[in-house]
Parts: structure tokens; sequence; C-alpha cells
């Protein structure tokens, strides 16, 4: 027969087995003492983070609630701010609108001015003077030019200054709204529990937000939106109380300069009222002093006329008397006197023609005063008559009226949402 193959593989021996045995016992009793070791550590754990769990819930709670607090405290802060700015922006447009108002008034004044500057203009000869009239009428539209210069850079400060405000109060606006955005989440935030159905995990919720800010420029943002609203109310109440200021000063320089230059009207035309009537006094007289010239010159040339005709005579005697024949051609008593009436006749011919000549010539002259005197009272009619239409072109002037109570159409300036009176507010 032939010899079994022999089995490969160790073979160990009773001690090993029991060793084995016993080091399974003894193993297993020790993971038993590890596992209630760990049982009872996990027990504890799990009470303890139960603890901080709900503490830390609580605590964030109530730090929401305090950071709502603020947050709304803030927009309240934000809201009554973007109120007050919203009615000096108001305000501002007013005064503005008023100032326009002033403004456009002065172009009538100024249309006025320039007009009785032309029409005096047009006047002749020694009447186209540079009176007081010209010259408080120069000062007026002088004084209307600046006044419309200043007004108009009044306005122009002003519309800048309400861009400034506008800005300010989109900066409000705009922070009011993450405000109530940022309130509208810490609030859902506060609301959520375990039980929401809305939880989720997120993808690395704990990083930091770009653009995140610290809680101390949180507050200076908000300081500094506000602190630049106020101070741009501060600036624009003096920019109204100085409108307001300037449209009275104007007003009153304007008025006192009408005054001045009605009243140097009305002066001046009293004046050339007194020459016109004067003047006429004289022509009238003259008219009397050239009739009268004119009846003793006719006066003179007939007495001359009739001087001639006794020079002839004489003339003719004594050339008669020449013919006496032989002694009779005597120089008698006749003779002397003819001789003595002819020199007598020449000598008041020569005397009248003289005064004739000087009549005439006195007449010449005062036809030619009294043609001049009527040419300048032409000029005086006319100089008058342009103060009268002048006069009446300043009737077109009304009454100074208070701009501070003529009703204003408002224009409603709106944020970038393009709502007015921060109707998102009330949203």
């Amino acid at each position: 027969m032939s010899a079994l193959p022999a089995k490969p593989g160790l073979r160990h021996s009773v001690s090993e087995s029991n060793g084995n045995n016993h080091q399974l016992s003894a193993t297993a009793q020790r993971e038993r003492l590890v596992s209630n070791v760990i049982r009872q550590e996990g027990r504890s754990l799990r009470s303890e983070t139960d603890c901080k769990t709900t503490w830390d819930e609580s605590d964030t709670c109530r730090r929401l609630r305090d950071r709502a607090w603020d947050v709304a405290r803030w927009k309240e802060e934000l809201e009554t701010c973007a109120q007050k700015v919203d009615e000096e922006m108001e305000a501002l447009t007013l005064s503005k609108e008023q100032t326009e108002h002033a403004l456009a008034a002065t172009a009538v004044p100024l249309e006025v001015g320039s007009e009785c500057l032309t029409l005096r203009d047009g006047r002749r000869g020694y009447e186209l003077a540079a009176d007081p009239v010209d010259e408080e009428l120069k000062r007026e539209v002088e004084l209307i030019e600046r006044m419309q210069q200043v007004l108009q850079q009044h306005v122009d400060k002003a519309f800048e200054h309400l861009c400034v405000l506008q800005e300010a109060r989109h900066q409000l606006t705009a922070d009011l709204q993450n405000k109530m955005d940022a309130l509208d989440i810490d609030m859902s935030c506060l609301s959520l529990t375990i039980k929401s159905p809305q939880i989720s995990l997120k993808t690395n919720p704990t990083r930091v937000p770009l653009g995140s800010s610290t809680p101390q420029e949180w507050v200076q943002f908000s300081q500094y939106n506000v602190a630049r609203a106020q101070e741009a109310m501060q600036v624009s109440q003096l920019m109204r109380e100085d409108l307001s200021l300037t449209r009275t000063q104007l007003q009153n320089e304007l008025n006192a300069q009408r005054r001045a230059t009605e009243f140097a009207l009305r002066k001046r035309t009293h004046h050339e009222e007194q020459a016109r009537d004067e003047l006429e006094w004289q022509i009238g007289n003259t008219e009397d002093e050239m009739a009268e010239m004119e009846r003793d010159i006719h006066g003179l040339d007939a007495d001359l006329q009739g001087k001639m005709a006794s020079l002839k005579l004489a003339h003719t005697r004594l050339e008669n008397r020449t013919n006496r024949p032989g002694m009779d051609l005597c120089r008698d008593e006749v003779q002397h006197g003819l001789v003595n009436e002819v020199h007598q006749l020449e000598a008041t011919i020569v005397a009248l023609k003289q005064k004739l000549s000087e009549a005439q010539h006195s007449m010449q002259k005062m036809k030619r005063h009294h043609s001049h005197m009527l040419q300048d009272l032409s000029g005086k009619q006319e100089a008058l008559s342009l103060e009268q239409r002048s006069m009446n072109t300043r009737s077109r002037l009304a009454p100074p009226t208070c701009s501070e109570k003529a009703p204003v159409l408002l224009v409603p300036l709106t944020n970038s949402s393009g709502r007015s009176n921060l109707q998102l507010l009330a949203q």
C-alpha cells in the first residue's frame, strides 16, 4: 500500500489556542470599556452641544434684534432728514422761482428806460442837452442791467445748490433703501427656525463677502450722509435769506431810482414849459415890435420921399433964380434962405436915410431872430412832445408788488427712482 500524503499548513499547539482565546476575551473586554467611555463622552457631548447650540441661537437672535433696532433707528433718522431735505428743496425752488419772476419783471423797466433814452435822442438843437434826465435814465438802465446780472447769478447758484440737495437726497434715499432691505433681511433671518422649510446647507457660508464694511464704517457712512444733507440745508437756508434780501434791496434801489428819474423828468418838463412860454412871449413881443418897425419904416420912407420933393423944390428954385439978369442976380435973403433950406434938407435926408437903413437893418435882424425863435420854439414843442411821450411810456411801469406773496407753480423734484417726497418710505 502506498503512504497517505501530508496536509500542508502550520498546526498550532494547545497552548497557542488557549492563548488566542484569552486574547480574544481581553480584547473584547477592552473594546467594551472603550465603547462605554465613548458612549458616555458622546452623551456628554450631545448635552453640551445642545446647550451650546441653543445658547448660540438665542444669542444670534438677540444680536439680530439689536441690529434690527439699530437699523430701524437709522432708518427713522434718514427718513426725517430726507423729509427735511424735501421741504428745503421746495422752499429753495419757491425762492428761486420768485427770483426768476423778479428777473423777468426787469424786462419792462429796461425796455421803458431804453425807449425813453431813444425818444429823447430825437430832440433837436439846444434842446438836445445832456440834462439830469439823461443821467438818471442812464443810471436807471445801468441799475437794471446790474440787477439782471445779480439776479441771474443768484438763480444759477440756487439751481446749482438744488442739484447739491438733489444729490444729498439721492444718497439719503439710497442709504434708506439699503436700510429697509437690510432690515427686511434681518427680520426674515430672525423669523427662521430649524423647522423652517427655507433653510438649507450653503457653499462656503462663512466667507467674507466682497464690499463688506465694519460697524464703524457703517455708522460713519450714514452719519456722513445725514451731516452732508444737514450742511446742504443750512447753506440752502442762508441762500434763501440772501435771495430774499437781494430781491428786496434791488427792488428798493430800482424804486428809488425810478422816483428820481421821474422827478428829474417832471422838473425838466416844467423848465422846458417855462422856456417855451417865455419864448412864445418873446416871439409875440417881437412880432408886435416888427409890426411897429414896419410902420415906422414906411413912415421914414414917406418922410424921405417928402423931403426929396422939398429938396427938389429948393434946388429948382435956386436953379431958376440963377437966371435973374444983371444986378437982380442978388444974393438976397431968399438966396440965403434957399441955401440954408437945401443944406438942412440934405442933412435931414442923410439922417432919414441913415435912420431908415438902421431901421431896415434892425428889421432884418428881428426877422432873422424871429425865424430862429420860431425854429427854437418848434424844437421846444417837439422836445416837450417827446418828454410827454416819455412820461406816457413810463406809465407802463406798474407799482411794485410784493413777489413774496405771488403764487408760484412748483415742479416737484424726484429722486433717481422717479418718486417724489420719498414715496418708497410708505411702502
